[in-house]
């Protein structure tokens, strides 16, 4: 059978491999299409083929083209397996020829068209004056920028105690041994590559001398309340509206302090200042116009330049001759999800109160030491041996350092008048410590060298040292 099937379209023409590998297929094709039954009647349902088995279907072969003598040329052998090979009809001057596709090519039609319905995409702050009052917040619009401060109420006005007793007793300076500073060093010394640690073991100390340094601080916490317009695409969530009640004052609103002298912000919604709204920026749609194709969906190649054809007159390979592309950033469709909604076309509008507790401290160190810089304190503790601490504290009197009180004094007026207009003082504390500082001489090699020893850590601080790696 398939020996007839290839006499018949072949006759005694010469084929290639992709050729034969064709005709067979299409021999195949038509045996398999053949009923496995007779038939008896014309009028019966469709007959099983050997193609409902293997394909799961009926498939029909083509039926075999009328084919002229010029169709035995190169050019024309397509026709010959026109059964499985896809042609195309163009439409010339003369009239309708028939082509074989010799390369197929994905053409991207535009998915969106222009929607001048949809607008451009806008800003996403909320413009001025899109939002209603809210009783206790009037004047604060949502604009962008917009973050209110408010003062904390008239009733709070706390004072000091006049009569609390702040004096401070005199306090003895801590001495170093020799040890301790020689094991300091050592250990500084270890820590520096290009120092030897030679040196400190065979120095000898010439003296030790101890220096009072008093480290006086004054730490005022407290608590700042701001608020500002938000914002969130509104899903069916509960909006808590004015319907249920009246907003509180923003001192009013319950919030869950920290531990104290602990920084820490916390954001809460204000109750009763919710409401929905159409989103502003796509005006209820839920769709903004791309602006990287202007809504069209379609961009002009930038390697052909729109033309479809490169410099060398061929088909261009970025956008396969059509001279446009489709657009990246939405995908075709000319228009992108709303990026302030996104795509649910409200917004649930609230006021969100930011509440910032911060514990603001101010250290002074008396500059006394010329030869040791003042900064290095900054990294070390010291022996607190004084504390004193309530809602507002008092100046500290009596003490044998007549700059630590003048400085406390002058602290305490500065942190009350910046912080009480603005911010809720909660509580204060001033703190009087002992910074251990020890200035020790010693000789080494015949040349005499000083380092100091500071803070309870025994920190290092070395102007100079007897032996030293220089890398040119």
């Amino acid at each position: 059978m398939v020996r007839r099937i290839l006499s018949a379209v072949l006759q005694q023409q010469r084929l290639d491999d992709d050729g034969f590998r064709t005709v067979m297929c299409e021999a195949e094709a038509i045996l398999n299409d053949r009923p496995i039954t007779k038939l008896s009647d014309p009028n019966d349902l469709e007959p099983l083929t050997p193609n409902h088995i293997l394909l799961m279907k009926g498939k029909s072969p083509f039926p075999p083209g009328m084919f002229e003598q010029h169709d035995l040329y190169i050019r024309k052998r397509w026709r010959q397996k026109k059964g499985l090979v896809r042609s195309v009809h163009l439409q010339t001057k003369t009239g309708v020829i028939e082509r074989p596709v010799a390369k197929l090519c994905l053409l991207h039609e535009p998915t969106g068209t222009f929607d001048p319905n949809i607008p451009e995409e806008g800003p996403s702050a909320l413009p001025p004056g899109w939002l209603d009052d809210v009783h206790g917040y009037q004047g604060h619009k949502g604009g962008e920028g917009e973050n209110p401060l408010y003062p904390p109420p008239p009733a709070y006005n706390p004072q000091p105690e006049q009569d609390r007793n702040t004096s401070v007793s005199t306090v003895r300076v801590p001495m170093v041994s020799e040890d301790v500073a020689r094991d300091a060093l050592l250990k500084f010394v270890e820590s520096k590559w290009r120092y030897s640690s030679k040196p400190a073991r065979n120095l000898t100390f010439k003296d030790l001398e101890p220096i009072m340094v008093y480290r006086y601080r004054l730490e005022t916490y407290t608590e700042t309340r701001t608020s500002t317009w938000e914002f969130e695409p509104y899903n069916g969530q509960p909006a808590d509206g004015p319907q249920y009640g009246m907003s509180p004052p923003p001192w009013d609103v319950p919030v869950s302090m920290p531990q104290r002298y602990t920084d820490m912000v916390q954001k809460v919604r204000v109750p009763h200042s919710s409401f929905v709204k159409t989103c502003h920026k796509c005006h209820g749609c839920g769709r903004t116009r791309c602006t990287h194709c202007s809504g069209r969906g379609q961009k002009r190649c930038t390697l052909c330049h729109g033309h479809g054809r490169s410099r060398n007159k061929k088909r261009c390979g970025s956008c396969h001759g059509r001279g446009r592309k489709r657009c990246t950033l939405c995908d075709g469709h000319g228009s992108r999800t709303c990026s302030v909604c996104h795509g649910s076309q409200n917004l649930l509008h609230f006021i969100q109160l930011t509440v910032t507790w911060k514990n603001n401290v101010t250290d002074f160190i008396p500059d006394r030491q010329p030869d040791f810089p003042d900064k290095k304190f900054k990294k070390v503790t010291g022996d607190p041996f004084f504390i004193d601490e309530n809602i507002l504290v008092y100046p500290i009197d009596g003490f044998p350092d007549h700059e630590i009180c003048d400085v406390s004094r002058k602290m305490i007026n500065e942190h009350f008048t910046r912080f009480s207009s603005t911010s809720h003082i909660l509580q204060q504390r001033q703190t009087i410590e002992l910074v251990p500082l020890t200035h020790a001489h010693y000789s080494y090699n015949g040349k005499d060298y000083d380092y100091f020893v500071y803070g309870m850590e025994n920190k290092i601080h070395t102007p100079k040292y007897p032996s030293s790696c220089v890398i040119l």
